[in-house]
Order: C-alpha cells, then structure tokens, then sequence
C-alpha cells in the first residue's frame, strides 16, 4: 500500500494515526462485551476504518455527515463522550436515544450526525436537503452521506444522486464497496464495471479510490469538498475496501471465500500505516505501543463510567410525550399569531375581531402558503410543476414571481428523495412544504414519511418541520390512481399529524398551523371540494388549533362525525331532510382526534354515524368506533354505524364512481338510526 505523505508534519500524521485505531480498538472490545452478553447486536466495520475517519477528518466540525451501520470512525472522530457512545449500545436511559433504538440508529445535532434507519437508501436524500439549505443561507460547506454497494440498488440511491445533480448541491455520496451486501456478492447487485460509472449517468463527477489507505481517503474527500464548493455540485466516491467481519456478528462469514480473508488481511488499513509511520520514522514501535495502552485504559474507564448508568426506568407519559416536538409533546400554535377557536364560532380570535373575504377552498389554500412564505423567509416549497406552471391544480401559481426558485423548487418525479430532502432542510432549521401532486403518488415516499419523518424525534430528539400536501379525493371521475382516500394508512403511524379540513377558513387556519407546527404533518386537500366551495375566509395571517374538531350543526336525533367531503354530504342531507335533527361534528384532524368532542357528540344523541369517503375496512371510522365502544358505551341508544365507501379500487366511470362513494348510502344508514 502506497501513502503519499505530501507536506504533512509528523504531529499531523500521528493524530490521523490516533483517529484510525481508536475506532478498531473500541470494536475489538465490543465483540469481547458481545460475547459475554453484555450487548445484543454488533454490526462490525473492522477493515474499514479508514473511510469513515478519513471522510469525517476531511470535514469540517459542523457539516452533516449521514452514517450507516460501519462507521463507528465518524462518532469517534467527531469526538462524541465514549461512556455516552457505550450507553447507547447497552439501550441505557443515558445514551443518545434513551434506549429507544439500537446501535448506530441514532443522530445528534450537537456532533451533526444524523442517524440512520435500517432501509438505508433514505440517508441520500437527507444530505440533498441539508445542502440545499447551507446554498440557500450561501454558506460553504457539504454534507456527506455514506452508502454500502448493496444499498446502490435501492431506488433511494438513483432519486437522491439525481436531485442533487438536478439541482446543483454540495453534495459527497460516499460508497463503500466491500464486496457484499450481507451476504450477496457484488455481481449480484450490479452488471457495470464499478459502481463509479454511474457518476456520468447523473450527470457528475466520480472516482474510485483504495478505502482502505487513510491517505488517498483523506486527500481526496479534502480535494472533493473543494470541488463541491466551489462548483456548487454534487460528487461521488467509491471506495474499495473489505469487511472483515460478518454483515453483523450472528451473520457469521462462512459464504466468503477464505482467500479473500486473507487478501484483504494484507491490506489493513491500520496496519499498513502503521507499517508506513514506523518506516518513515514518525513513530517507534514504543509509542504504538503507548498509544495502544492509552487507549485501552481510556476505553476501560469509559466503559467502567458506562456501566454506572442507572437501570431502566420506564415512563410511559415521558414515552409518549416524546413522540412529538413542541410543548408539552404536541405544541403547535405560534407565539402571537392570532388563533381562531371555531368550535362554535367561526370568527372569534384570541385578541380582535377579523376581516373576511369570500373564497374558494383553493384560494384559501393558496393565500396560507403566499402569507406563510412571507412569515418564514426559512420556508421552502417543493413539487413536481409547481413553480412556473404553479402546480397541477394551480395553487402556487405566481410565486416563483414573488419569491424566487429557491425557494419554489420544481422537483424530479422522485417523492422519496423530496420528503428526505424536506427532512434533511429540518436538521438546518428550515421550514419545507412539500406537494404531492396527487396523494396516490405518496407510496413512492411512503418509507420516508412512516419512518424517518415520523419516527425520529422519538428516536434522538430531532423535529422534521415539514408539511406534506395531499391532493385527494374521488368526485372528478379521475379513477383508481387519482382518487383514493388515503388518510387512514398515516393515522396509525405516532410521530405524523393527519390534517383533513371541509372547509375554506378551515383550510387557511389549519394549514397556517400546520406550516408553524414543528412537527410532521399529512395535510389532506379534497380535490372536488378546490373550487365547488366557498366561504368566509378571514384575511389576515392565523391559525386553526390542530387537534380541535368543529361543530358545524347541534342536532337531536343522530350525530354525525365525518370529516373532509363528508361534512358537505351531511349538511346537504340535511338540508334535503328538515324533518330529521342531525348533530354534525367536523373532525378537521385525524391525529391527534379530539376525543372530548367525539364524546360530546356520542352524548348528544345516543346515536353515532361515522361517516368517510375512505373505504369501509381499515378506515379511520373503524378506531373512532372502537373508542365509542370503549368509552361511551353507556351513552349510546343504538350500535355505532359505518358509513364509507366499497371495498374496491375507485372506479373511473362517473356512475360506477357515484355507487362507490359513501354519500350514495348515506340516507340508508341514517334512516337505519332513527328505525332503531
């Protein structure tokens, strides 16, 4: 192995040296500590050492650096307190995720590490929109993010190297290929030569280096975050290395060749650079050895001050209340924006009256995200055909006029990459709100919504201030791909907040407070109801509670609790049937439901209709009738009734789609109420 020394003094050399062994020597102690059942899970990065450390030593302190299972390199060298770093291996309340989640599943924003989650490929993105964020403020920096070769398969690879080419981002994708994904050989995941030649595919440059030289690592990563900068794009690196361990520890290595062992033993990272230091006369064979005593002593200790944590005490209310970010977990509301109480009353704020306007459900739409962009000079808009051609049904049509297109971005037709960006413009503090052009294409973003968005604050801490849009709903006669009522599938996931106004004012109020919310927040927009309604809508900048449901009418005979289109379809019966006295209660959100108003609605009639468009099994109407059940069963007079839509896809014939919506029942299951 060849090391160009360059014009490195001997002090330089060695605190690389230092860098390189600190890491392999806390791993030879943890497969020691695994063994004796004193940790439950090891994924071992021996033999490729030299990436993570060189990378993160090429670095600046405070650039986001996106890990995976192998890097222990990178916590070591960002200097992170090693008794903390063995807490979080022992699941101690003291770790970084108070033993809520295992191993390298974890970030910290004071070492700008963001951790990782077990699907790998969603790292990419985040580093996407943590770059975009230092280009935004023009600050110079990059951030980094680490890939294996097996995770180059993974579609999250392809949309997070492509929107960084796309949109020019200081970006390094680091890939380190050795030689399997688990268990899988290379030339089972890919047919070109090496994994660099996809650079040119993106329109990027890339190069292949030897990972396992601390050297060529560190000079290169130095010489490419230079490039970043100064280019404003994007770059990759793959680096050819071996793991001389199993994919993790229980995995074992019994598919690898023998003489691969012993072809990489010769290409050891540190020993060969011990080898060099030696040779070269920077260090004697007295001072790795007093270095090696050093930090076996330092580890010791460490571990020692570890083994002191407390033992696991479990707080239920600390669990749930970390769930979200906010006061009191699930804070929302602004400091002095005015905020409407509309439970009864549409028009009262907390300080003055308002001045309304008559408006369309989509103009409503629109004037919250134009005064919300004027609130937060941080926020930023992204969508596919959303900046010129202002969106497929023309919401942010003129705002690129307005506020430039940086900050309304067009986006590739890649969701997933685009929620990990929205996340990773989060970790810099910036607000994103993101259109999903129809809320049918949110399956391609599903695993970075369910578990990254949602999931990490519970995890390390880390808020996602970002809004995903939903365009949805049937009524149009758009079909099976265009129409779904979706809402339900992120109703089940702690962490999201599910918005789902019916009306004009509701949907300003409720997605001013959804931008100000620091947490992650589906906001469900009924595509039939854009331009078919109109209301009063307050002209001013305010915010609707989330988690307040709306009483839209008192009522005698039934309630009905629904949300969305069904509010309308309630109070257009109503309206046909003067004769019947029914008590409609507009949930407005999903999560969190607002049980105080569901069960003052059970209590006012004995009745309960729920009543969605979503279909029939699975539907949010499913858990609020179980709650009844639970709840209020001595208040009701008659068993909770569904009212929803056919368990089939939405169909795209008019007529077939009018059987399929709930609202063709809807006078059956009243009349079945009040037959009761």
């Amino acid at each position: 192995m060849d090391f160009n020394r360059q014009n490195y003094t001997n002090e330089e050399l060695v605190n690389i040296y230092r860098h390189l062994l600190l890491p392999r020597m806390i791993e030879e102690k943890m497969l020691v500590l695994l063994r004796q059942g004193k940790i439950s899970k090891w994924f071992s990065g021996i033999g490729q050492e030299a990436i993570s450390v060189g990378a993160t030593m090429a670095l600046l302190a405070d650039e986001w650096i996106m890990p995976l299972h192998r890097n222990l390199g990178v916590f070591t060298s960002r200097q992170m307190p090693l008794h903390k770093l063995f807490m979080q291996w022992q699941g101690n309340k003291e770790g970084y995720s108070k033993g809520r989640e295992r191993s390298f599943h974890f970030g910290t924003r004071e070492h700008h590490i963001c951790g990782m989650i077990s699907h790998l490929g969603p790292q990419l993105a985040i580093a996407d929109g943590v770059a975009l964020a230092y280009q935004l403020r023009k600050e110079n920096k990059v951030s980094l993010a680490f890939s294996g070769d097996g995770g180059t398969s993974e579609g999250d690879f392809h949309e997070a190297l492509n929107v960084a080419a796309v949109w020019g981002l200081p970006v390094i994708f680091v890939i380190e290929n050795n030689g399997y994904g688990l268990s899988t050989p290379v030339n089972e995941q890919y047919r070109c030569e090496s994994l660099v030649d996809k650079a040119k595919g993106y329109g990027m440059e890339g190069v292949r280096i030897d990972g396992n030289n601390i050297l060529t690592v560190f000079d290169t990563i130095k010489g490419v975050r230079d490039y970043c900068i100064r280019e404003q794009k994007p770059y990759l690196i793959e680096c050819m290395t071996f793991r001389m361990r199993g994919h993790e520890e229980a995995s074992g290595t019994k598919y690898v060749p023998k003489e691969l062992f012993e072809e990489w033993g010769r290409k050891d990272p540190i020993k060969n650079f011990e080898q060099f230091l030696t040779d070269q006369q920077v260090i004697t064979e007295m001072q790795v050895a007093a270095i090696r005593n050093e930090f076996r002593e330092y580890i010791d200790t460490e571990l020692q001050q570890a083994a002191q944590a407390a033992e696991m005490i479990v707080d239920e209310a600390e669990e749930v209340r970390d769930v979200y970010a906010g006061k009191s977990g699930v804070g929302s509301l602004e400091s002095g924006v005015k905020v409407i109480d509309t439970h009864h009353s549409p028009l009262t704020t907390n300080d003055s009256p308002l001045t309304t306007h008559d408006a369309r459900f989509v103009d409503a739409i629109q004037s919250a995200l134009r005064q919300s962009m004027e609130q937060h000079p941080n926020l930023v808009l992204m969508g596919q055909d959303i900046a010129e051609y202002g969106g497929a049904f023309k919401i942010t049509e003129g705002f690129v006029e307005k506020f430039g297109k940086a900050r309304v971005r067009n986006t590739p037709l890649c969701e997933s990459a685009i929620v990990g960006s929205a996340l990773g413009l989060s970790l810099e503090g910036f607000k994103s709100v993101m259109e999903m052009q129809f809320a049918d294409f949110v399956t391609v973003g599903f695993n970075q919504i369910v578990n990254n968005l949602a999931k990490i604050h519970y995890r390390w801490g880390q808020n996602a201030d970002v809004v995903i849009r939903m365009p949805t709903g049937g009524g149009v006669g758009a079909g099976p791909f265009h129409s779904q009522s979706n809402e339900a599938w992120f109703t089940h996931v702690p962490g999201l907040k599910v918005v789902y106004p019916a009306t004009p004012h509701d949907a300003k109020g409720l997605l001013i407070a959804a931008i100000n919310d620091p947490n992650p927040v589906m906001f469900f927009e009924h595509k039939a109801l854009y331009r078919s309604i109109s209301g009063a809508v307050p002209e001013e900048y305010y915010e609707v509670e989330i988690g307040k449901a709306r009483l839209v009418k008192s009522g005698n005979d039934i309630s009905v609790i629904t949300y969305g289109a069904g509010v309308h379809w309630a109070m257009e019966y109503q309206e046909q049937h003067p004769e019947q006295s029914l008590h409609i209660l507009d949930l407005r959100t999903l999560l969190p439901l607002d049980y105080t108003a569901i069960k003052e609605a059970v209590a006012k009639t004995g009745k309960v209709l729920l009543l969605h468009e979503d279909t029939l099994t699975g539907g949010i109407g499913g858990e609020i009738s179980a709650w009844i059940s639970e709840h209020c069963f001595e208040l009701l007079d008659a068993p909770v009734m569904r009212c929803a839509s056919l368990d089939t896809p939405i169909p795209f014939n008019m007529e077939l789609e009018k059987n399929f919506m709930a609202k063709s029942r809807l006078g059956e299951y009243v009349q079945k109420l009040i037959n009761y």
